[in-house]
This record gives structure tokens, C-alpha cells and sequence, in this order.
């Protein structure tokens, strides 16, 4: 499957200022002598500069792995069941165990449930044991140079130079993501100049092969990103049969009363007094799960709906949640047959980004608008029907 992170849903070119189109593209070679001549501006030192980028070579490998996301098509239930297993959830609580240490630190310092960063730590990496092995300087500057997300990639290349000054990064031989990410959580050249953490207290920061250094980098990065201490994320719920699915979704925040008042009640326990949003990843027939505010910072590790959701569901699993009730949802669509509806939706004027195929934010939002036109259950599961009726 490769690494699923945040950077995969970076901005569109045509999203980009004018002065940022001279920052990518054009010949290699002369691409990294402008890098370099803005590394000196950055304070970086010239021979720093120099010695980093003497060998980074364009990886065509890379370019394919970014444009190759077909299994972000696949629904929730689907995708879950492809990424949890009973292998993972045993070893997730094997982990737990052993570094249990380790997670008191990180929950006292930075309030991050340790279950979530197993979750992480499953998910990218298989508890540390698949990191990646494309070179990461390459594959940032190959990134960089591609004008689809310059914006994202070229800081990262100036933030990777800093590292191999500090003596942390070596251009040669560093490896990890196709995305540039390093280590056993999987993190940015930038995340880990602000949020690198020595978790063993050896002196360093070792992220490929520290366990304790890449678990508390990662709990300080979630907190910087802004995870809410002693809080929840995600919480499985059922639904009535019959209430106004258009307030499912993202975008309608609502207190535990207001839910209940509505008919969801909590699958096990209590609902927690938080504003919440219901997600119905698969329409209203299907799972169902309130998101309460931590659930958002997971978008600021993965801008996927489907990876945050399983993540944050694997998550809950992790401390003991029972498998969800999958329900009896109503049929997909394809990922032909979505191109196709994105395809109606934005001649209908709906911003559904790029024609993908894949069910994401903006396609949900429209998907919900059109049901909500035509009289159909507005839950933003997109059905045949839908797509009949566009």
C-alpha cells in the first residue's frame, strides 16, 4: 500500500501564486542551483548547501508513487478492514506493554492517548518495521522540482539541509517515504526540526531506529498540532432509522444533547459532553461514529477522510473498543463511476477538487447538496441512484 500521510493531499497547482511557479520545474540541474542560492539566504552555509545536493538526482520512482493513490478509492469498511488486523492489534498492545514507560511520559508531557500513537505507528510504519526505502533527499528535492506541490516540498528540502548540518541527516543515505517522511512515525524534515524529541536520552534523535525517540516526537507533534488532553476522538454510536441526514458530516457541530435529542446514542458507554459531529463513512445504513474536536487534528497529519477514519476507529480498537457494526449499506460506487459523478457535480458548479475518484471532503459536501436537492437521504454516500439522477 505504501505510506499514507498527511502530504498526499497537498494543494493543486493551479492553487499556487504566480511567484511560486518560478520555484519548480524547468531543468534539474539548474533547479538545484537555485536551491542552493536560496539556501544561503536562508542562513544556510554554502558548502552545506553544496555537499547536500552534490548527488540528489531525480527519482522517477517517486513522481509515480505521488500520482498512484487508487487505494484511497476504497470505501471505509473496505480500506479498515484491509489495514487492521488481528497481527496489528496484538502487536499494538505487545508495544503498549513495552514501552509503557515511554507512553506515561508522553501522555504526562504532552496528553496524547498512547492507543493513537500506536495507531499511527501501525499504520505507517508496521510498528517500525517498513520505513521506507527511497532516498530521502531525492525524493524531496524530486518533489520540490514537481510543480504539483512546490509549496509543501521545497521548505522540506531547506529544513532537511539544516538536519544534515546538525549532523542528523545524511543526503546519501537517508531513507524513508517516496513523501520524504522519515522514521518509524513517519515525519517531515520540518516536524522533525520543531518536534524532534531524544525519548531514550542518548544525545540524539533518532526516528528509524529509537522507538522512544519517534513515539515522543510524535505525541509533541500532535500536540503542536493541537490535540486536546484527556479527550476523546472518536466514538461508535447508533443512529435512528428515520432523522435529518443532512446534519451528518464534518460540517455540523452539535453537543452531546442535541445528538441525543435526535436519536444517536452511544454504542457502549456514554456520549461525551463535547461538541460532536456524526460520520456516516458509508451513508446511513452503515457505521456510524461521532467525531469530537481531537478528531480534526488528525487532518493535519493525513488529509485523507478514509485514512483519518480507520486511524482514528484503530485507535479506539486499541483501547479496547468492539468491532463496529457495519450495518447493511446501500452500494457504492466505483472508481470509474465516482470520476463520473465529480465529473456531473462540478458541471453542476460544486467545487469537487480533482476528478479522482475518490470520495473525499469536497466530493461529500456536494454529494450531501445534490441528495438534499433531489429528496434523497442527504447522508454523503454517493449511491447508483445519485448518479441516475444527475
Amino acid at each position: 500500500m505504501g505510506v499514507l500521510t498527511r502530504v498526499m493531499a497537498g494543494l493543486a497547482l493551479c492553487a499556487l501564486p504566480l511567484s511560486t511557479w518560478a520555484q519548480c520545474g524547468g531543468g534539474f540541474n539548474a533547479f538545484k542551483s537555485g536551491l542552493a542560492a536560496e539556501a544561503t539566504t536562508r542562513g544556510i552555509a554554502k558548502d552545506t548547501a553544496d555537499a547536500f545536493l552534490s548527488g540528489v538526482q531525480q527519482d522517477p520512482k517517486v513522481l509515480r508513487a505521488d500520482r498512484a493513490q487508487g487505494v484511497f478509492q476504497r470505501p471505509f469498511i473496505d480500506f479498515s478492514r484491509r489495514l487492521i488486523s488481528q497481527n496489528r492489534i496484538d502487536a499494538g498492545r505487545a508495544n503498549a506493554r513495552k514501552y509503557n514507560s515511554i507512553f506515561d511520559q508522553i501522555e504526562q508531557r504532552y496528553g496524547v492517548d498512547r492507543h493513537v500513537l500506536l495507531a499511527f505507528w501501525a499504520f505507517e510504519t508496521d510498528y517500525g518495521a517498513f520505513q521506507g526505502d527511497f532516498n530521502t533527499a531525492n525524493a524531496l528535492v524530486t518533489l520540490a522540482h514537481d510543480c504539483r506541490r512546490p509549496e509543501l516540498f521545497r521548505p522540506q528540502v531547506f529544513a532537511a539541509m539544516e538536519l544534515f548540518a546538525q549532523g542528523g541527516f545524511d543526503p546519501r543515505r537517508t531513507t524513508g517515504a517516496w513523501a520524504g517522511e522519515i522514521g518509524m512515525v513517519q515525519m517531515l524534515p520540518q516536524d522533525i526540526l520543531i518536534n524532534g524529541v531524544d525519548g531514550d536520552g542518548d544525545g540524539a534523535v533518532r526516528l528509524k531506529t529509537s522507538a522512544p525517540d519517534a513515539l515522543m516526537s510524535g505525541g509533541k507533534m500532535l500536540q503542536h498540532l493541537g490535540w486536546r488532553a484527556g479527550e476523546p476522538w472518536l466514538q461508535e454510536v447508533t443512529v435512528p432509522a428515520q432523522m435529518d441526514w443532512s446534519l451528518s458530516g464534518l460540517g455540523t457541530v452539535m453537543t452531546a444533547q442535541d445528538w441525543q435529542e435526535r436519536g444517536i446514542r452511544a454504542r457502549s458507554g456514554s456520549l461525551s459532553n463535547l461538541p460532536a459531529s456524526l460520520i456516516l463513512p458509508q451513508g446511513h445504513k452503515g457505521p456510524a461514529f461521532l467525531a469530537y474536536p481531537n478528531f480534526n487534528v488528525y487532518f493535519e497529519w493525513n488529509q485523507s477522510f478514509t485514512y483519518v477514519l480507520t486511524a482514528a476507529y484503530f485507535a479506539t480498537r486499541l483501547d479496547g473498543a468492539q468491532i463496529y457494526d457495519a450495518g447493511d449499506p446501500d452500494t457504492g460506487l466505483d472508481g470509474a463511476a465516482m470520476k463520473r459523478l465529480q465529473t456531473k457535480l462540478q458541471a453542476r458548479g460544486h467545487n469537487v477538487g480533482k476528478i479522482d475518484g475518490i470520495l473525499g471532503a469536497g466530493t461529500r459536501a456536494a454529494v450531501q447538496a445534490e441528495q438534499k436537492r433531489l429528496g434523497l437521504p442527504a447522508d454523503a454516500w454517493p449511491t447508483p441512484t445519485l448518479l441516475n439522477k444527475l
